[in-house]
């Protein structure tokens, strides 16, 4: 399942270093705009405390971790829905991913530059979502054009589309970015249809120096307040600790560190688990001698779909889904502890699979 979060903001607010942390990619980190051009991809392996417990118990040959893709995307400025700088570029990319990081610089540092000459955490977030506004403004243009004309005809099915899309504009030329427009269920279809990139769910990482990773700063303060509206995420971090916490050798290393910050996990976990909640994902494990192994789903998935992640033939020929509920394997220790309490659930096409969930397909094909 190849689902991609963006990571995106001014230049020079710390974006590649936090590539950089999560990835060990080592992209280009300079104090000048524009160090990012091509957009740098990497791989991210999600932190999961269940799988650890689950490789404990089994002690299996391999451990498999599930996988999200990140992408480091040139820095944005004013004008880039007219093309300005890489604007054409920035949102061809941005197109592209399933969900944003958008990394928002507030610490005060006089050695590293910022393209607008002031540190403004919510000035800088206008500066990309209005970016992003024209261009989804266009985007609804040209559809409500072609509904308009449709319209005329006096179908009704058109004249909703018209007055759906004309009130989602008019939030829109307010500065609202679309994620925050209140969508009815009967809308929705059309909603999603005209991918608009304000739609995409967002986590906003505030970028901070290292005595306001716990508790903030006055920019955060603010900036918090200035988002509360939104049906986003926030997370405070700081980029430059966090690269130095990815450089370390060993877990062990990395946790020493951690809690002299007085954390109990490095900030990129937190914020890749954040970012695999955003693209409402949720995972199931299977657990055998030879792999344990983390699968990622769609919340809401039934059990052929999730078996197909496996292997299309799983959800062709499948059968039954024998369950384990992750608390009662690690109560009952093994699988066969968990039969002979009678705690081995198995379920049919129509079962929900739950975040956490052990399972075993049955199949024929």
């Amino acid at each position: 399942m190849a689902l991609k979060c963006g990571i995106v903001g001014l230049p020079n607010v710390g974006k590649s270093t936090l590539f950089n942390a999560l990835t060990n990619a080592k992209a280009l980190a300079a104090n000048y705009p524009f160090a990012t051009k091509d957009p740098n991809v990497g791989m991210i392996t999600v932190p999961d405390p269940r799988l650890d417990k689950l490789s404990e118990l089994v002690n299996p040959q391999k451990v498999q971790p599930t996988t999200v893709e990140i992408v480091d995307i040139a820095g944005l400025i004013k004008g880039a829905s007219k093309g300005e700088g890489l604007g054409n570029q920035f949102l061809a990319n941005i197109r592209e991913v399933d969900a944003i990081v958008h990394v928002i610089r507030c610490f005060e540092d006089g050695n590293v530059i910022h393209v607008e000459g002031s540190i403004d955490p919510i000035r800088d977030k206008q500066i990309i979502d209005n970016e992003l506004i024209l261009k989804d403004l266009e985007t609804l243009e040209k559809r409500v054009d072609k509904y308009r004309k449709a319209a005329k005809s006096g179908n009704r099915e058109e004249v909703r589309k018209v007055e759906f899309l004309d009130k989602l504009a008019k939030f829109m030329e307010d500065g609202n970015a679309a994620r925050a427009f209140d969508v009815k269920e009967d809308e929705l279809e059309l909603f999603e249809d005209l991918y608009l990139l304000t739609a995409k769910p967002v986590l906003y990482a505030c970028n901070v120096e290292e005595a306001a990773v716990l508790d903030g700063n006055e920019h955060t303060k603010r900036f918090m307040e200035h988002v509360a509206g939104e049906k986003a995420e926030v997370l405070l971090v700081c980029a430059g600790i966090e690269a130095e916490i990815a450089e370390l050798e060993t877990k062990e290393e990395r946790m020493e560190f951690v809690e002299a910050m007085g954390l109990t996990e490095p900030g990129l976990n937190r914020l890749i688990r954040t970012c695999y909640t955003l693209l409402n994902l949720i995972t199931y494990f299977t657990a055998g001698e030879k792999e344990v192994r983390a699968w990622t789903i769609h919340r809401g998935d039934k059990a052929p779909q999730a078996a197909g992640v496996i292997h299309t033939d799983f959800e062709k020929g499948f059968i039954r889904a024998e369950v384990i509920k992750y608390d009662d394997f690690v109560k009952y220790g093994s699988e066969a502890a968990v039969k002979e309490a009678g705690k081995l659930g198995v379920e049919g096409k129509e079962y929900v699979v739950q975040d956490g969930d052990v399972m075993h397909f049955r199949f024929n094909v």
